[in-house]
């Protein structure tokens, strides 16, 4: 198997390091996690964090090796709770970090449950500032099958080199 290579992150996938980044600039605000088209309760707990070293074989045959960083967000009230200002989770992170290694380029998934549906797995968007809060959208993390994305990215990348601007005159555009 090959080093993990945490370059190969889907584009809607960010980071912990990209997370934490864009959460430094506003510790004080509100930190609301989005999925299933709801706002998570104020009352909603980190209750784990863990890093991941994955090895497998792909649907093509391929070795795979990557990082991955997974933190449980439990969806439930909290009696006068409002939701927990980003500088917290940042510090949650820093203090897991100081007894397990996480890795900033890690691909980050979230796992969500209200404590009576199963937890579901979700990817994360960019934080968004609005209405005096950070936003982070979480999308269900979906199947995926890697050769086809690596077709599909070389195909995208045959299309430019063939018809992008510094090759326009190529007998292969119109």
């Amino acid at each position: 198997m090959s080093a993990p290579d945490n370059t190969k992150i889907r584009n809607d996938d960010i980071s912990l390091g990209l997370l934490l980044e864009t959460l430094a600039g506003a510790s004080e605000l509100p930190l609301v996690f989005h999925y299933d088209d709801r706002p998570v309760k104020a009352g909603y707990h980190v209750t784990e964090v863990k890093a991941a070293q994955f090895a497998a074989l792909d649907c093509g045959a391929n070795p795979e090796a990557w990082t991955e960083i997974f933190v449980q967000l439990w969806d439930v009230d909290g009696e006068d709770r409002a939701h927990m200002p980003a500088g917290k989770f940042a510090a949650i992170i820093r203090k897991v970090s100081e007894h397990v290694q996480l890795e900033e380029s890690a691909k980050l998934t979230f796992e969500v449950s209200d404590g009576v549906r199963p937890m579901q797995l979700y990817c994360a968007s960019l934080p968004r500032l609005r209405d005096n809060a950070v936003h982070v959208e979480l999308a269900p993390r979906p199947a995926s099958c890697k050769p086809r994305y690596r077709w599909l990215a070389e195909e995208r990348s045959k299309a430019i080199a063939c018809c992008g601007p510094a090759s326009s005159k190529s007998a292969c555009c119109p």
